[in-house]
């Protein structure tokens, strides 16, 4: 009888790996455990956030300190970070500009709902560092690429947006459907409390598929394309040749906007996969790391764009347009854009990290060729994941079928266990400009390793 297999894996040696690797993981952290347990007294399911508690570990360590590319959990452990708080980071663990940006701030005020001192500056190098945008700034992505959205409708009049099967772009109501066995935009399954056919306001198509899209276009009622430059959310898709040139012809002779959200493609290079690529976007999205870890995103507009959106809102009915929150736009933001965008986003620092990301992406391949397993390494820029199944992925259903969670998770507590951590949703890794060369060696290593222990030669 064959034995069955995952991945190119022998399930019986996954399952016995993954099995050794938790207890050794459990065993040797009880000090994060028990802090663990005493927090579940307090917070639902034991963690503040329900994401955390997808990490595939048995427990959560508990961080002690995080700096530069490392952080230190209660334990005493050290383990080289390559998740960065999944691209929040990504310039690594607090850069010293940025702390030092916090520390005057703090001593002027957190917030205040008025301009500071840092607000033009900080709006000069936002279009010098991504373009002559007219930019509004929020919390979090989510909130940017909803407000987005809302000026895309109010401009153009139409109701729905075109999003890419399989995107990610925050909890965005709008982004939430999928497209079922017959190509039909439905609301994804699984959303808790939906009560609305999102489909309604939605249109779903294949990442690479240009004529889907002109299909969705012809139909007149769509306002927005909404895209990443690469799909990164899932097993991560880069686009085809003429795909992004394709979707701003298209869109421009439909009359429906682009708008592009690099959140998760800062990676790319100095200015994201927009400047780096010559890409036009009407409407421009970035959050996570642009204020070097202090929650903020920012959204621009065309100058055209604009001057559209003023004339709506000049024209609206009295009483709340739905978009901002109080706390967004604080002198702490500004005061971290400022210090991020001039000091610590800069092309040194890419250089840095694509050199390191190649000299990963490059360790990884040899590895995965090395043992004879039919899975690939894609790389955008910064950013490096190893993808179980065999590639190029073309679009997002390709990539819910290359998507493998027990190896995935065997691999992850694996690579912890000797001291690298990824990110723990797609096999995520990231170099920043403080990550050194021994820690992308040893992580490269710790992954052959456990392909030996995985593959071994019979």
């Amino acid at each position: 009888m064959t034995a069955e297999t995952i991945a190119g894996l022998r399930k019986d040696r996954l399952d016995a790996f993954a099995a050794r690797e938790a207890r050794r993981f459990a065993q040797g952290r009880p000090k994060s455990a028990e802090a663990q347990a005493e927090a579940a007294g307090f917070w639902l399911g034991g963690v503040p956030m329900h994401w955390m508690a997808d990490w595939p570990m048995p427990h959560l360590p508990v961080i002690a300190k995080a700096e530069g590319a490392r952080i230190t959990d209660i334990d005493g452990y050290q383990v080289d970070d390559f998740c960065l708080g999944d691209t929040g980071s990504m310039f690594g663990h607090s850069p010293k500009p940025v702390a030092k940006a916090i520390r005057h701030q703090a001593r002027r005020g957190l917030t205040y709902m008025l301009p500071s001192s840092d607000t033009a500056e900080a709006g000069r190098l936002l279009s010098e560092r991504f373009g002559p945008f007219r930019w509004q700034i929020a919390t979090t992505a989510t909130d940017a690429n909803r407000f987005a959205l809302r000026v895309a409708r109010a401009v153009t009049g139409r109701r729905k947006v075109l999003v890419f099967n399989g995107c990610y772009h925050g909890t965005v109501d709008d982004a939430m459907v999928t497209l079922d066995g017959t190509g039909r935009t439905i609301t994804r399954p699984g959303l808790l409390g939906q009560f609305a056919d999102l489909a309604e306001g939605a249109v779903c198509v294949e990442f690479n598929d240009l004529a889907g899209v002109e299909a969705a276009l012809k139909a007149g009622d769509v306002a927005a394309v909404l895209t990443e430059p690469v799909m990164t959310n899932s097993c991560m898709v880069l686009p085809e040749a003429g795909f992004h040139d394709g979707l701003r012809q298209l869109t421009r002779h439909y009359g429906a906007l682009l708008m592009i959200d690099e959140t998760h493609t800062l990676s790319s290079g100095l200015g994201g996969y927009t400047r780096v690529h010559s890409l036009s976007p009407d409407m421009f999205i970035v959050g996570k790391c642009v204020a070097g870890g202090m929650p903020t995103a920012v959204w621009g507009m065309t100058d055209d764009v604009a001057r559209r959106y003023a004339e709506a809102n000049a024209n609206r009915a009295s009483g709340h347009s739905g978009m901002g929150t109080t706390l967004s736009a604080n002198p702490m933001q500004f005061a971290c854009l400022r210090a991020n965008l001039s000091e610590v986003m800069t092309e040194k620092a890419y250089a840095h990290m694509e050199k390191g990301a190649d000299r990963l992406s490059h360790g990884l391949w040899k590895a995965i060729e090395r043992h004879g397993l039919p899975w690939h390494v894609v790389r955008v820029g910064a950013r490096v994941e190893f993808i179980c199944a065999p590639g190029p992925l073309k679009n997002g259903a390709q990539a819910a079928t290359a998507h493998q969670p027990a190896v995935e998770a065997a691999l992850h507590v694996g690579l912890l266990n000797r001291g690298s951590l990824i990110a723990p949703f797609h096999n995520m890794m990231l170099v920043s400009p403080v990550t050194k060369k021994g820690q992308i060696d040893r992580l490269i290593a710790s992954f052959d390793e456990i392909l030996s222990d995985l593959c071994p030669k019979d």
